[in-house]
């Protein structure tokens, strides 16, 4: 039986600019990435898919999801497109996840953007990322009950910032990464497109990740776009059973 699997839906998009990818190496180290790609053409989803690929390599070849993602970032960061002050804001970029499972070791998850890492552990959910995104820079309060717009994310993959810009913008580093113990759980791999609809109808994560790994992808995804209003996002999952 397959641990692990993927599901994905345009809604109201052209394309389909998420992307996700996993990738074991030969000692059993397997790295899991969603990635959200910024933008509707052709261009960002290819270049989110092939991002994909490179980030569940290096990742897993580091055997840890942070030096993975700070590797692959660093490589985009440095491209001349990139580091053009005329030409980088309209260069491919995408927000980013990845979880790292190695042999012997805890857990390791970084993020950059606003796609999300969760693990259900003897039916409690724990969130394990935080996003990057203008409502955490702006919380809700009483003036204004919504915060900062979620939409606008604050760091992502292909970004030229380094930490200390988005220190000085946004209060956060441009990535972020945690690590917990490694046990016997089920990892959730979520885009906003995915994730936001289903909790803003006040409906409960747990309750739609029982059954088989592809039965619940798909069962989240399509549940995602049918409350999504009149315009859906991208919505993409990836479901994994993980053992200590």
């Amino acid at each position: 039986m397959r641990t692990h699997a993927t599901a994905q839906l345009t809604g109201g998009r052209d394309n389909q600019c998420d992307a996700t990818a996993v990738y074991t190496t030969p000692n059993g180290t397997r790295a899991y990435v969603l990635l959200d790609g910024i933008g509707d053409t052709e261009h960002v989803r290819e270049w989110t898919r092939a991002a994909a690929r490179r980030l569940a390599r290096t990742a897993a070849r580091h055997g840890d999801a942070d030096s993975g993602l700070r590797a692959v970032y660093a490589a985009y960061q440095a491209e001349d497109l990139r580091q053009d002050v005329y030409a980088r804001d309209y260069a491919p970029m995408a927000a980013a996840v990845v979880v790292v499972t190695a042999p012997g070791k805890p857990l390791s998850v970084a993020w950059a953007g606003d796609s999300r890492a969760y693990l259900l552990v003897d039916a409690k959910l724990q969130r394990l990322t935080n996003d990057h995104n203008l409502r955490r820079v702006y919380p809700p309060c009483a003036t204004y009950p919504e915060g900062g717009n979620r939409h606008r994310i604050t760091a992502c993959l292909g970004s030229w910032q380094t930490d200390e810009d988005a220190m000085d913008y946004a209060g956060h580093p441009a990535m972020e990464s945690t690590t917990v113990p490694a046990r016997k759980c089920r990892l959730l791999l979520a885009s906003d497109g995915a994730y936001e609809p289903i909790q803003d109808n006040g409906a409960d994560l747990r309750t739609y990740l029982h059954g088989t790994p592809a039965n619940v992808a798909r069962d989240l995804v399509e549940t995602a776009i049918a409350w999504a209003g009149t315009r859906p996002d991208n919505a993409t999952v990836l479901i994994a059973d993980l053992t200590a």
